[in-house]
């Protein structure tokens, strides 16, 4: 009970931030990160290519597995658009490979123990337990295509796959 109580608190503070997000056509920062099988993902190895960031509060927790499990789901679609999708919390690479394995998600998950990226894109203030719960589309320059500032995990994947029409 007082687990579930905690973790209704993290995921009410991650959704009630409100940081400076990145704006449509402004140029994504350069990141570098640690995916849940310990390889170094980085911006520089996606150049090149869309894709989506999206960022969670806490692995395994239920709007967490909701939006993970749209976009699973969905994830053939996305690769038709050739859009790489990657989730980032601050979960260790342990934790976020237990949600990839009970979840059978088909794309990776980063950890950002650090906090860095989060701060520099509106995902955290720098001081929260967890990241907030926001997304940006990133296009094949580098630049930001959308910015998702009011994410529902029910119903993300299908709103990105929607812009991703327009694009």
């Amino acid at each position: 009970m007082r687990r579930r109580l905690l973790i209704a608190l993290l995921c009410l503070a991650a959704r009630t931030y409100a940081g400076d997000m990145l704006r449509a056509g402004q140029p994504f920062p350069s990141w570098q990160l640690i995916d849940h099988t310990g390889a170094t993902v980085t911006s520089a190895s996606l150049a090149g290519k869309k894709y989506l960031l999206w960022f969670f509060p806490k692995a395994m927790t239920p709007g967490c597995t909701v939006e993970g499990d749209g976009l699973r789901d969905n994830f053939s679609a996305f690769e038709k658009e050739g859009v790489e999708v990657l989730g980032i919390s601050f979960d260790d690479p342990k934790a976020n490979a237990q949600f990839v394995r009970e979840q059978q998600f088909p794309f990776r998950l980063l950890s950002d123990t650090d906090h860095q990226l989060a701060v520099a894109v509106g995902a955290s203030s720098g001081g929260q337990a967890v990241a907030r719960r926001i997304s940006y589309l990133v296009g094949a320059d580098g630049k930001v295509l959308r910015a998702y500032d009011a994410v529902v995990p029910g119903s993300h994947a299908t709103q990105v796959l929607n812009d991703l029409q327009l694009h």
